[in-house]
């Protein structure tokens, strides 16, 4: 052959060659463009979360709710003397607002926290009207809790 004239089988291996880095490159691009987005969606979660974390957005009601409620878990297991951890640290048994309604030294009884109303948060001290049902027996009250070390105590 002439040098002029391209050798046959050259010219059929270039288009291929082609067609084959073009397929391996739209082959390529759904995968990037989903990691890329992937990425995108992780930073936006990741500084979401950064800018407002969820226990931010928990009121000082709310926890005072909580406090309430434990309150009541506490009285079913432990009676009238729950452990020093969930009250007040001068929290008087005779004061509590299961008095008269729990024996002294019994524990097991059911105690549901069935309404809780009108939390009134006053820096470190707060109040709620809270009712209560003890043997089927529903009674309501004002309890008085007072923050101690961001914890929400139940003193009376």
């Amino acid at each position: 052959m002439s040098d002029q004239q391209p050798d046959p089988g050259q010219a059929r291996r270039e288009p291929a060659d082609e067609r084959e880095s073009e397929d391996s490159t739209r082959s390529m691009a759904p995968f990037i463009i989903a990691a890329v987005i992937a990425a995108f969606v992780l930073a936006v979660i990741v500084i979401a979360e950064l800018v407002s974390p969820v226990e931010k957005n928990v009121t000082e009601a709310d926890r005072v709710a909580a406090a309430v409620r434990d309150f009541g878990e506490v009285s079913s297991r432990y009676g009238l003397l729950p452990p020093e951890e969930a009250v007040c640290p001068d929290f008087d048994p005779k004061r509590s607002p299961m008095a008269g309604r729990l024996d002294e030294g019994e524990t097991g009884k059911a105690v549901e926290i069935t309404k809780l109303e009108d939390v009134k948060v006053e820096g470190d001290r707060a109040t709620a009207t809270v009712t209560s049902k003890v043997d089927g027996t529903e009674a309501t009250g004002t309890w008085t809790l007072k923050r101690v070390d961001s914890t929400w105590l139940v003193c009376h």
